[in-house]
């Protein structure tokens, strides 16, 4: 593990020129190019003919988290302008869902901009509803190294946090498109499947899907799957220290059904593609929650923690199946048809997986844990995948094109 630990950072480092990042979306998302990297090579070809490429029998596991309207931007007295991007809620224990259900006072914390203007007070904020005057009110709390913890309150009962983020809120674009959130925004940075309130950037892999396509894709065999990973602000933090083992990984909150579970367990040799990298992340934390609640049946609050893939552990599990019946085991267990867990997993070269075959993702920024977690699935073709597609006009991060990496013997 310690070898893995210091690789160089700047080996994930290319130069992405600004006119290849995508800042708009395009008309169609089906449209978007699609790279497949085959074992003879790479093939250039449109995200709709992706089921061309998939294996026969594949399940698609996607992420179903919805983002919602983190960014809000208050004014101090002097007109100064304070914004505050949520990031969860101050109680890390709190189910999300509940958190945003909750009514007013809520603590959370939060990301200032422009912080050295809001030097203490309340700041206001008035907002409409059918034609009924909200008062929004924050109030800092304290400052933390990374963060603020903020207090938000409102004046009408009735009303959940989750609705005050819909009227007081902005979508929070990656700050990398440089660029304000506009209408079509509220569509376009969602995927089609979007249920659970929580992410704070979009699973952008699944931006591409469409409710036909995935239909065409069911009558070819095609399976496909969900799980819930909200996504947090960590996922946009670059690789500043010298080698990766210096780099703190953020954390995640997983949610998987058991139905979703019993599934896999039932298709258990058929080839499992995430769609994204935070349903890889999930899906290769199940194995390691496993882990844990085989050393551990009674275990509640289960964190993988960053580094713990890359232990040695002396009951380590011998397959996915053997790990996915663990996890019903467990939901047994505690008579619940939900698993929990939080994960800040750090996949990086060297890593070996457990539970994907492939993986369906976006092009992702230099130096960033995203292409970490590429390279330790396809190598140092990584390089050459993103030459290519730089020379040849596919677009870049969030919403740009998509590729599809496998196993090598799977590519058809």
């Amino acid at each position: 593990m310690e070898n893995l630990k210091l690789i160089e950072s700047a080996a994930f480092d290319y130069t992405l020129p600004d006119n290849k990042i995508a800042r708009y979306p395009l008309a169609r998302r089906e449209d978007s190019k699609l790279l497949v990297l085959k074992n003879d090579g790479i093939v250039k070809s449109q995200f709709i003919n992706i089921g061309d490429f998939l294996p026969e029998k594949a399940i698609l596991v996607f992420n179903d988290t919805k983002v919602v309207k983190a960014r809000l931007l208050f004014h101090n007295a002097s007109g100064a302008a304070i914004e505050l991007f949520t990031l969860e809620p101050e109680d890390k224990s709190a189910d999300l869902q509940l958190a945003f259900a909750h009514e007013s006072p809520v603590i959370w914390k939060c990301l200032v901009g422009n912080s050295k203007r809001w030097k203490s007070g309340t700041l206001e904020m008035n907002l409409l509803d059918n034609h009924k005057q909200i008062t929004l009110s924050v109030e800092r709390i304290r400052k933390e190294d990374d963060y603020s913890v903020i207090q938000f309150s409102w004046d009408q009962s009735g009303i959940s946090f989750a609705e005050i983020l819909e009227l007081a809120g902005e979508m929070p674009l990656p700050p990398y498109l440089n660029r304000k959130a506009e209408s079509s925004d509220l569509e376009r940075y969602q995927t089609v499947f979007a249920t659970y309130e929580g992410s704070v950037a979009a699973p952008t892999a699944g931006l591409h899907l469409t409710e036909e396509l995935i239909k065409s894709l069911k009558s070819k065999n095609i399976f496909f799957e969900r799980l819930t990973l909200h996504v947090g602000a960590g996922t946009f933090k670059p690789l500043s220290a010298l080698t990766i083992g210096n780099h703190a990984m953020h954390d995640e909150k997983i949610s998987i059904t058991r139905a979703t579970i019993q599934r896999l367990l039932q298709l258990a040799g058929n080839p499992v593609i995430a769609v994204g990298t935070t349903s890889l992340r999930s899906l290769e934390s199940l194995f390691w929650i496993a882990t844990l609640i085989r050393n551990n049946k009674d275990i509640h609050d289960i964190t993988v923690d960053q580094w713990f893939a890359y232990e040695n552990h002396v009951s380590e599990i011998n397959s996915s199946t053997e790990a996915l019946q663990l996890l019903i085991d467990y939901l047994d267990h505690h008579h619940a048809d939900v698993l929990h867990a939080t994960t800040s997993i750090m996949i990086v070269p060297g890593y070996r997986f457990r539970i994907i075959n492939g993986l369906v993702t976006n092009f992702h920024q230099p130096k960033s844990t995203l292409l970490l977690l590429v390279s330790a699935l396809i190598g140092d073709t990584w390089k050459e995948v993103y030459q290519y597609a730089l020379e040849n006009d596919f677009r870049f991060l969030s919403y740009g094109d998509s590729c599809l990496f496998m196993q090598k013997q799977e590519i058809q």
